[in-house]
């Protein structure tokens, strides 16, 4: 009796663990067979896709031979004109007037900033030369002497002496230091050959003040006015030189009476035919210099 109800009692465990197996396979049949459903629509659209690819090659085959046909034709003198080849024009795009300015931007865009810089670079150049002190006269100094050319007040010395050239209120004498040594590693460092070449063959300036290493650049006879003629009773003239170390010509800049040795000398160059400039141009510096140079030597003696 016992064992009977035992088997009574297991036997829905069973009814219930076979009705779940059969959901589970009900579920992994049905989700098997929408698998292969995907799997031959797959393969249905690959198979269509690859008769299209297959179609369109050889319509583009037929097409090319067709072409090669008709243009053998033509070429041989068969036929004159062609149906099946054309030249295809270009399809024109219209653009609006902010879409053609656009695209032009766009496709010169490394140009433009280019040009954008150098016109900010012309620009800076144009104001730092209308802002740049224009001077009423530019005096040469050729000679090394940094105590005298930069440290003292040789310009503002220069020009009490100038009159108002350009007409702007004021007076200024512009000194343009060139300190040339005569060795030639040293002068080239410093880019004095150029720097002297430059401003010995223009007309801008004629008065000069120098040493006797200016000898070894120009020929002093030929380059400078001869001042015994116009200064013939001046002690300090010598030839083309008025010298300047027994005069008051330090203490007026304001340097040490030693930083003018025996050999710094102020002269006047010859108007001349020179590389930039015609004689003419030279004689017209030299007329209204002069009269700055016959007042320094007034001054000075």
């Amino acid at each position: 009796m016992k064992d009977k109800d035992k088997k009574s009692a297991a036997a829905p465990e069973d009814e219930k663990l076979h009705i779940s197996k059969s959901i589970f396979e009900t579920s992994r049949e049905m989700q098997e067979k929408a698998d292969e459903e995907a799997r031959l629509k797959r393969e249905e659209a690959q198979r269509k896709y690859e008769e299209r690819q297959k179609k369109a090659a050889e319509a583009r085959d037929k097409r090319l031979e067709e072409e090669r046909l008709e243009l053998l034709r033509l070429k041989t003198g068969v036929i004159e004109e062609s149906e099946t080849i054309r030249e295809e024009e270009p399809e024109v795009v219209k653009q609006t007037f902010f879409q053609k300015v656009g695209s032009f931007f766009y496709l010169n865009k490394w140009w433009l900033g280019i040009a954008c810089v150098l016109v900010f670079i012309g620009g800076l150049l144009v104001y730092d030369y209308a802002s740049r002190p224009r001077p009423d006269m530019i005096v040469l100094m050729i000679g090394k002497n940094n105590e005298l050319g930069e440290m003292s007040d040789l310009q503002d010395y220069l020009s009490q002496f100038t009159p108002d050239n350009n007409n702007n209120g004021k007076k200024l004498a512009s000194l343009y230091y060139i300190p040339y040594t005569g060795i030639e590693k040293e002068d080239f460092v410093n880019s004095v050959p150029q720097k002297l070449s430059a401003e010995m063959q223009n007309s801008e300036s004629v008065i000069v003040i120098a040493n006797k290493d200016i000898a070894t650049a120009v020929t002093p006879e030929d380059t400078f006015v001869d001042l015994t003629a116009l200064y013939p009773d001046n002690p300090h003239i010598e030839g083309y030189r008025f010298m300047l170390s027994d005069t008051d010509f330090a203490e007026k800049v304001g340097v040490a009476k030693e930083v003018v040795t025996d050999d710094w000398f102020i002269a006047i160059r010859k108007p001349q035919d020179l590389v930039y400039s015609k004689k003419e141009n030279m004689q017209e510096t030299y007329d209204r210099d002069f009269a700055v140079f016959d007042a320094i030597i007034q001054d000075l003696s």
